[in-house]
């Protein structure tokens, strides 16, 4: 069996689901080849379609042979488990321990940004006001951005120094405030504008200029 045949990453459509394209990072990061079996969503069929691939009903998911990993996160920790060389947790404990609490931050929290300002990647909103409940969001993503650069960030442009697990969940993020025309100060700035310029996620962009063929 081929790599490439060994990793199957479903996702859904690329210019809106935001979960696929972290997974998605993770797996480009590692230097694998795989499968991508793509979804297209907001259609009348897409949870059937979703069902016969990924047991949770939801995307991503990441098959290698008999296995079904769902959710972004576990995908991300099976790929650091699968790849120790490459540290996509940071190395030094205190550092890996700060990655992992603001990827579950992102994981689990921000819902007003998510639901006010969803991804369209290549969507632009100039001039959009967030609500009050969104601002709250962007301002607690521009400190986190702050404080890992400050703290942990002299080793590279990324959250960590290094690309990490981190940046792949906060990449989406990025996209968003690109679409809604968000002000950042200049730490935050920089970071976004290094996130945004990495090659995957100029590829990624360029895939959605390219369109979508659902497997």
């Amino acid at each position: 069996m081929s790599e490439a045949e060994e990793y199957t990453l479903i996702l859904g459509s690329r210019n809106t689901s935001s979960w696929s394209l972290r997974a998605w990072l993770v797996l480009k990061r590692c230097g694998v080849s795989f499968t991508e079996h793509l979804i297209q969503m907001r259609q009348p069929d897409t949870k059937a379609q979703i069902l016969k691939v990924s047991p949770s009903g939801y995307v991503p998911a990441l098959k290698r042979r008999d296995l079904v990993i769902c959710d972004t996160l576990a995908i991300a920790e099976y790929m650091a488990e699968q790849f120790p060389d490459l540290a996509l947790w940071p190395m030094e404990s205190d550092a890996r321990a700060i990655a992992r609490s603001v990827s579950a931050e992102m994981h689990s929290g921000f819902v007003p940004l998510r639901q006010t300002m969803p991804m369209d990647f290549l969507g632009r909103e100039p001039g959009f006001e967030p609500t009050d409940e969104a601002l709250r969001d962007i301002r607690r993503i521009e400190e986190i951005w702050t404080q890992c650069r400050q703290a942990y960030g002299s080793g590279g442009p990324f959250l960590f120094g290094s690309f990490s697990i981190a940046d792949a969940m906060f990449a989406p993020v990025v996209s968003r405030f690109t679409t809604y025309d968000i002000p950042l100060n200049d730490i935050a700035r920089a970071y976004a504008d290094a996130i945004w310029q990495w090659p995957d996620m100029v590829l990624w962009q360029q895939q959605c200029l390219e369109g979508e063929d659902p497997s």
